[in-house]
């Protein structure tokens, strides 16, 4: 097909000339002193063409020998800057494959030609890649002097020009590293300098979490914790899971009473409706004395037991057990609604009992006990507290080979 175009286009050509060039009546003279030279217009015509395709030929061929330095050195630099960016690739081939030696090496290298290349000498992101490749390679390798050195530099180049993403890359990854070595007052330091974008990034929070729970700081953490839920960071399950051990460890930290009702102040709205959370805050207020506030914390959702689950309502129950010392009479009506709600439930049977005995309601409490005191499946230590709760109450009728049988079966329960 091509030959064909080209035979057209020269039989197009050759039609052309002779319709142009056939008539050769001109005729062009030149005069020199005492000589005259005549040529036909077509001849020099053509003779003027070719004179200009040999000058443009000739500046060609001058421009390019006097170019040759030149084209010289631009190949140079591109030889250096193509080894370079070999020395990078290969650098993050050897990273990714474990082999963190070379990756270390290979990413020297590429920062000592990056020196050689005047194109690579601006070019921050792949100084700032190399850095951290080698960096990382050094975290890897254990040697934490060197690896800080480089990532100092890093840090030092970078925040002339903050706000880039290698900028931010390489707070995040140094903050990682700063929590492998288990230094959270590094780590916490580092992301305190993130933008404010960057600080509400999933991957910023998980470190945010880590460097929390490692300083000790469970209200931080689980603050830190409810946003990453919150941004779906875990399933369903893990976020409940962490979230309700978070808030057991910022009640269980607090000394005083006092130290107590400001944590629960300061947990969220959700974990003060988590039945498990209430339920440890008010045990923790009942082992530093204050009954009173453990059941303020449990009323709320005491009223609205119909609203959980059968394991919510025994450990809610399990939790009023223990803040039973000063137990009021307007609790008595919620109990006895209680009872009559879910007679089967040994947990809520056994609680309502032990207040009963509590408030000298001899004759009420002995059913509802006996209900819990015989279920096996009960937890042993509610089982525990309905005989015990028996025993007393067998002291009080003065029945002592009861309250001897029912202390004894105390006692054997594991």
């Amino acid at each position: 097909m091509r030959s064909v175009v080209w035979f057209i286009v020269l039989a197009v050509g050759a039609v052309v000339a002779a319709l142009v060039l056939g008539d050769n009546s001109g005729l062009v003279s030149f005069y020199w002193s005492s000589w005259r030279v005549d040529l036909s217009l077509n001849f020099f015509l053509l003779a003027l063409v070719l004179l200009g395709l040999g000058l443009h030929t000739a500046v060609q061929a001058l421009g390019a020998l006097t170019g040759l330095p030149q084209r010289a050195r631009e190949w140079r630099t591109l030889r250096l800057e193509r080894a370079a960016q070999a020395a990078l690739r290969e650098a993050l081939t050897e990273y990714f494959g474990g082999r963190y030696s070379r990756a270390h090496k290979a990413a020297q290298r590429a920062i000592a030609m990056r020196d050689e290349v005047p194109v690579l000498a601006g070019d921050r992101p792949f100084q700032s890649l190399a850095l951290l490749l080698a960096a990382g390679s050094l975290h890897r390798l254990q040697d934490r002097k060197r690896r800080d050195e480089l990532i100092e530099r890093l840090l030092a180049a970078d925040r002339a020009a903050p706000g880039t993403a290698m900028d931010e890359g390489a707070r995040l990854l140094a903050a990682e590293w700063a929590l492998d070595d288990r230094d959270g007052t590094r780590a916490d330091t580092l992301l305190s300098e993130l933008p404010p974008g960057v600080a509400r990034r999933t991957q910023a929070l998980r470190l945010r979490l880590q460097a929390a729970r490692l300083q000790r700081r469970p209200l931080q953490a689980l603050h830190t914790a409810r946003l990453l839920a919150n941004h779906q960071a875990f399933s369903s399950a893990a976020a409940t899971g962490l979230l309700r051990s978070l808030a057991f460890e910022a009640l269980d930290a607090a000394h005083d009473v006092e130290q107590l009702r400001r944590t629960w102040l300061q947990l969220d709205a959700a974990d003060q409706r988590d039945p498990y959370v209430v339920a440890r805050a008010a045990r923790r207020a009942a082992t530093l004395g204050s009954a009173e506030d453990g059941r303020l914390w449990l009323r709320p959702l005491w009223d609205r037991l119909d609203t959980l689950d059968a394991e919510g309502r025994a450990e809610l129950a399990a939790a009023l057990g223990d803040c039973m010392a000063g137990l009021g009479s307007d609790w008595l009506p919620r109990l006895e609604s209680a009872q009559r709600a879910w007679p089967t439930e040994s947990a809520v049977q056994g609680v309502v009992g032990t207040a009963f005995i509590e408030r000298q309601l001899w004759g009420k409490a002995r059913r509802p006990l006996e209900l819990a005191a015989r279920d096996l499946a009960l937890q042993p230590r509610a089982r525990r507290a309905a005989w015990r709760a028996l025993a007393l109450l067998a002291r009080e009728q003065g029945d002592e080979a009861r309250a001897s049988d029912c202390d004894r079966a105390a006692a054997a329960i594991d």
